[in-house]
């Protein structure tokens, strides 16, 4: 590090983002952290709406340094990205969308955070502002973390501090080749490589704007290219896990966030070529990746869903469907005293549908919330292991000594 290396540069890829552009470098300009210690590079990707002369008019007044660079459209947010990336200096990346902006304490704490715990990956608090944003992973600050100890893969936006010379040393870049998705697979190969990941909660960091002009991308573009990103995020936990729970357990959050969506309401609303299409771009992705392991960690209706997308079956979940259109509650079928749950949605002990009873069982989470079920305590179930084994040994010992105690001829 020399004294003239910046903390942290902000890349801000930009695509016709007037008037939001405003906000979102005023945040950046109010950063607490030293404007000398912030780099910004800002490529506008071939805007007609005065985004590229906005950036220079900021660039010539701006206290920190800015970089403005000008390119033809390339398509999607990869491309700046990228270019952003590749000339950076700071010791850590942002990336920052220009509909978007920054608390103004976001650089400072984040930084601080990273140096204090040596870690790779810092997450910012996140609040949405006239739209969704995640929440189950703010709970509490994180010195350290990982992917596996937290609720960190339900965020897989960019829009978070990155060591830069972690990303070099792995050759991290944007996939220019995916249209949606692409932070999703960036940032999960960043989580799963990173020597710690830390977790800001208790400021929020990042404001998540809803444009009203559609053009947000996640918003815009076909239905295939869900399933593009989801392939994509697929493969890569592939590639950088073994077969196991800790691969399944990430493998939900494609599955759950990117998958199945494409087979909620928006299914009913659909015609029938969009539905078969559906389902002939699931079918890879169900015959490669769907198992025991996934589907165990998702409620009922999910699982179910999903299943019946696994079996080819788009008759039984039209049916699945219009039952939790209509707001139906499941009936409850209580088994084995009372320990077992079954959520008995459309196609529950049918013949015709031919979906396992164990889809439609509830994990404990889930039942609990039901009047009638009871956990089976670890101890109770670990002496009822224990005296079948018992029960084994004796009945083997007999068959080995005979009735009297002899050895067996």
């Amino acid at each position: 590090m020399t004294l003239a290396q910046p903390d942290v540069t902000v890349i801000i890829g930009a695509y016709e983002a007037m008037p939001y552009l405003v906000e979102c470098l005023a945040s950046v300009e109010a950063q607490t952290l030293d404007p000398k210690r912030v780099e910004v590079i800002a490529v506008d990707d071939g805007s007609k709406d005065g985004t590229g002369d906005y950036l220079e008019e900021f660039a010539a007044r701006a206290p920190m340094a800015v970089t403005v660079i000008r390119q033809e459209n390339s398509g999607g947010p990869s491309g700046p990205r990228n270019v952003g990336l590749s000339k950076a200096t700071g010791r850590y990346v942002f990336f920052l969308d220009a509909d978007d902006r920054l608390g103004a304490e976001a650089l400072e704490r984040m930084v601080a955070m990273a140096d204090r715990n040596d870690t790779d990956v810092v997450l910012g608090k996140v609040e949405g502002v006239n739209r969704g944003a995640p929440k189950s992973m703010w709970g509490k600050n994180r010195e350290r973390t990982d992917v596996f100890s937290s609720n960190i893969k339900f965020t897989l936006s960019a829009q978070k501090l990155f060591r830069r010379a972690f990303l070099e040393r792995h050759g991290m870049r944007f996939d220019e080749s995916l249209w949606t998705g692409e932070d999703a697979l960036f940032t999960m190969e960043a989580y799963l490589r990173a020597d710690g990941v830390s977790v800001v909660a208790d400021y929020t960091c990042y404001y998540l704007v809803g444009r009203d002009d559609g053009k947000h991308v996640t918003k815009s573009g076909s239905y295939t290219l869900r399933f593009d990103s989801a392939r994509a995020l697929m493969d890569l936990l592939e590639r950088m896990l073994p077969p196991g729970p800790k691969r399944d357990v990430l493998m939900v959050r494609p599955f759950l966030v990117t998958l199945l969506p494409q087979f909620g309401p928006v299914f009913l609303r659909q015609d029938e070529t969009i539905r078969r299409t559906k389902f002939e771009l699931a079918k890879p992705l169900m015959d490669a990746y769907w198992n025991e392991g996934v589907a165990q960690r998702l409620k009922v209706h999910e699982r179910l869903r999903l299943q019946l997308v696994a079996m080819q079956r788009p008759d039984v979940l039209l049916e699945v469907l219009e039952f939790m259109k209509a707001k139906s509650e499941p009936k409850a079928v209580l088994k084995k005293r009372g320990t077992q749950l079954y959520l008995a949605y459309p196609g529950y002990r049918s013949r015709k549908a031919g979906v396992p009873d164990r889809v439609y069982l509830a994990e404990p989470r889930e039942a609990k919330a039901y009047p009638g079920w009871r956990e089976v305590p670890a101890e109770t179930f670990l002496r009822g292991a224990t005296r079948k084994v018992r029960r084994k040994l004796r009945r083997l010992k007999k068959r080995v000594t005979g009735p009297r105690g002899r050895v067996a001829a």
